[in-house]
């Protein structure tokens, strides 16, 4: 039974601290006069309305990602992601790591049950991630060279792909690919890089496309949200990346930002921002918020992090959502019980970490209010 709650702060003082530190963090907006009396009105919301109806209501897709293990495992997470998420991306279990335990076989045993469980529970599921210089098997180093790595590329696309076509809405098809470097187009060095060259990622959007031709085709990157040089490198090649391969008909459809977002007082422009997506969405390109986390690992604060850090999830998709490509929101878990960052990015001092919208007991927090509130305040769009 979900407690009703219209306000859920510690304090008057937690919340205005909140606010100002994630104002200051996001991109110098203007502190208000009254923080605090701010701070209450920011982090209101009406009802239990879960997270999936209120995107829904604006036309919006809310998800997140879970692993096999702890869906089959823990019965009351499992309830209350499918009441709270309208979309399923399996954190691990698509990822060729997961699905080829060998050369010539393909194991679908996880994420079939995954599909099954969205399905039952009326979600969609997001396929995460074709093409990754990460998470590959061992066997790949020894197997793959040039002479097969573009039929061991394609063979597997196609298989993974066209075992779910027609019930996937969509496809992180490449991860990654960029990074800020010295060269001119600044691709990362992968293997596959190494193996194909260039048009790795071309014919795996190909692919892709003719083994399910109604799923979603995303490119999915990270740092791309901040204000420093070498983001703004990062952000123009990955621009020039899509604008090349739409200019060569590639049937790309939507880019991927992951938002993990760091809970400091660092370097946002709003202005900035609202332009690269501006750009993206000119090349009739969808926009997916896929990875969104809040990681506390350099915040020093303690008594008000729950705040901050639900200043910095309203304030980034406020941003965001007033983009009207921007059609999904995908958290990168549900709970702090379950979150990546515990072991990647852990507190300074050692207390449990907070990046997700439920505690570790599945209770909702001030992130699930601020969330709720940036979803209930979003512009209606049309899903497509």
């Amino acid at each position: 039974m979900i407690k009703r709650r219209t306000l859920i702060v510690s304090s008057l003082g937690a919340a205005g601290a909140g606010v100002a530190i994630a104002n200051h963090y996001l991109n110098r907006h203007q502190v208000p006069e009254q923080p605090q009396e701010r701070g209450i009105a920011r982090f209101a919301v009406t009802g239990d309305t879960p997270l999936r109806e209120r995107a829904a209501d604006k036309g919006l897709i809310y998800g997140a990602a879970a692993q096999h293990q702890v869906l089959t495992t823990n019965v009351a997470f499992a309830q209350r992601f499918a009441q709270e998420c309208a979309m399923l991306v399996p954190a691990n279990e698509l990822k060729w790591q997961a699905l080829r335990p060998t050369p010539e076989r393909f194991d679908f045993s996880r994420s079939d049950w995954m599909a099954n469980f969205a399905q039952k529970h009326n979600m969609l599921l997001r396929g995460h991630t074709l093409v990754w210089h990460r998470a590959l098997p061992k066997w790949f180093e020894e197997t793959v060279d040039r002479t097969n790595a573009a039929k061991v590329l394609t063979e597997h696309i196609n298989t993974v792909v066209q075992h779910y076509a027609g019930n996937i809405h969509s496809w992180d098809v490449v991860n990654e690919a960029i990074v800020p470097n010295k060269t001119k187009d600044g691709l990362r060095q992968t293997p596959w890089l190494r193996l194909l060259g260039v048009d790795y990622i071309e014919m795996a959007f190909r692919t892709a496309a003719a083994a399910d031709p109604q799923a979603l085709l995303v490119y999915n990157d990270n740092n791309l949200e901040y204000d420093n040089a070498k983001t703004a490198v990062k952000r123009t090649q990955v621009l020039k990346l899509l604008e090349r391969l739409k200019s060569r008909g590639v049937p790309v459809h939507a880019l991927g930002i992951q938002s993990h977002i760091g809970a400091s007082p660092q370097g946002f422009n709003a202005k900035k921002l609202r332009d690269f997506l501006k750009e993206v969405a000119s090349l009739d390109l969808k926009i997916l918020i896929t990875e969104m986390d809040v990681l506390e690992k350099n915040l020093l604060e303690a008594n008000n992090r729950d705040a901050i850090i639900a200043g910095v999830y309203q304030d980034y998709l406020s941003l965001v959502l007033d983009e009207p490509a921007v059609n999904t929101v995908i958290t990168w878990g549900l709970s702090d019980r379950y979150t990546w960052l515990t072991n990647f990015a852990p507190r300074q001092d050692g207390a449990p970490i907070r990046p997700l919208p439920l505690d570790a007991q599945l209770e909702r927090k001030l992130a699930w209010n601020a969330i709720a509130s940036a979803f209930d305040q979003a512009p209606p769009r049309q899903v497509k």
